[in-house]
C-alpha cells in the first residue's frame, strides 16, 4: 500500500474512532520512535543526538510539525536507546511534513552527517503511530521559561485482550483516570492509542515526576485514591477484564528536548 493510501485509510479509521469527541482542540497524531544502540565503545548516542537536535527537530518545525520530546532510557529492558516523540496536527499534515522534510536541504545535510563514516550511527529504529486521546488531544510541552531541574518520565504501555476492550480502557482514561493523575500531580504528557506498531491492541501514555522517590509516592497516592477505587471497582473496568499486560520504562530528557 502506498503511503498516501495508508494515511487515507488511517484517517478514516480515526474518524470512526472519534464519534464521541467533545468540542475543542482536534486529536493530534504522535510518532514514537525508539533509536536502539550497541552497548559498546562505538559511542552511537551522541551522533544521533546531534542529528535530532540540528537536523530532524528543526526540519519538522519548518514543516509545521514538531519534535516534542527526546529521551534516553534510564530503567527498562533492551537499552541503551533514545526515544523520540514527534507530533502532527493531522494525518494530512503528517504526510505533508514528511514530504517537506524529505525535500529539506538542510535536513539532508544533517542526515548525510549522521550516515557518514564508521561505525554505523545506530542499530535499528522502531516506530509506532498513535492517535491522541480525546481527554488530552495534544502533547503537554514544557514552558521554556520555567526554571527548574529536568524531570524523569515514565512511558507506560497497556496491551488489551481485544480492540473492544482497548476501547473500554481508553474510555476509562478519558472518563476519569487521567483526571485523577492530573489532580494528584502526576503531570501527564500524552495519551495515545496505537494505530501502527507492535503488540497491538495497545495504548501508550507518559507521566512525569521530580524523581524516583516522588514517583513511588504518587503511585501510592493513586492506588489509595477514593475516586480511583470507585472507578476501578466497576466490574467491566477491572484490569483483568480490559488489560492483558502492562510494561513501563523510565526516561530522562535530552538537553534539547522540548518536554523536560
Amino acid at each position: 500500500m502506498e503511503r498516501r493510501e495508508l494515511l487515507a485509510a488511517l484517517s478514516a479509521s480515526a474518524l470512526m474512532g472519534s464519534e464521541g469527541l467533545a468540542a475543542g482542540a482536534p486529536n493530534t497524531f504522535l510518532e514514537v520512535k525508539t533509536w536502539r544502540f550497541h552497548n559498546s565503545q562505538e559511542n552511537q548516542p551522541p551522533k544521533v543526538a546531534d542529528y535530532l537536535e540540528a537536523g530532524l527537530g528543526p526540519a519538522l518545525q519548518r514543516a509545521g510539525a514538531k519534535l516534542a520530546g527526546a529521551f534516553s532510557n534510564v530503567i527498562g529492558p533492551d537499552g541503551p536507546y533514545y526515544l523520540t516523540v514527534s507530533e502532527f496536527s493531522s494525518l494530512a499534515a503528517m504526510q505533508e511534513a514528511l514530504r517537506m522534510v524529505s525535500a529539506d536541504e538542510a535536513h539532508s545535510k544533517e542526515l548525510q552527517k549522521l550516515s557518514a563514516g564508521s561505525p554505523f550511527p545506530f542499530v535499528r529504529v522502531e516506530s509506532s503511530l498513535l492517535r491522541s486521546f480525546d481527554g488530552m488531544p495534544s502533547v503537554a510541552v514544557s514552558d521554556p521559561a520555567e526554571k527548574r531541574l529536568p524531570r524523569i518520565f515514565e512511558l507506560r504501555t497497556y496491551e488489551s485482550q481485544s480492540f473492544f476492550t482497548l476501547t473500554r480502557k481508553v474510555g476509562m482514561f478519558n472518563g476519569g483516570e487521567m483526571q485523577i493523575f492530573q489532580r494528584l500531580g502526576m503531570r501527564p504528557v500524552f495519551f495515545g492509542e496505537t494505530l501502527i506498531g507492535p503488540r497491538q491492541p495497545n495504548l501508550m501514555y507518559m507521566l512525569s515526576y521530580d524523581d524516583l522517590a516522588a514517583r513511588d509516592k504518587l503511585w501510592h497516592d493513586f492506588a489509595t485514591d477514593p475516586e480511583w477505587k470507585k472507578l476501578s471497582g466497576r466490574t467491566e473496568l477491572k484490569d483483568a477484564e480490559i488489560v492483558a499486560n502492562i510494561s513501563n520504562v523510565i526516561l530522562r530528557p535530552l538537553t534539547f528536548s522540548a518536554i523536560r
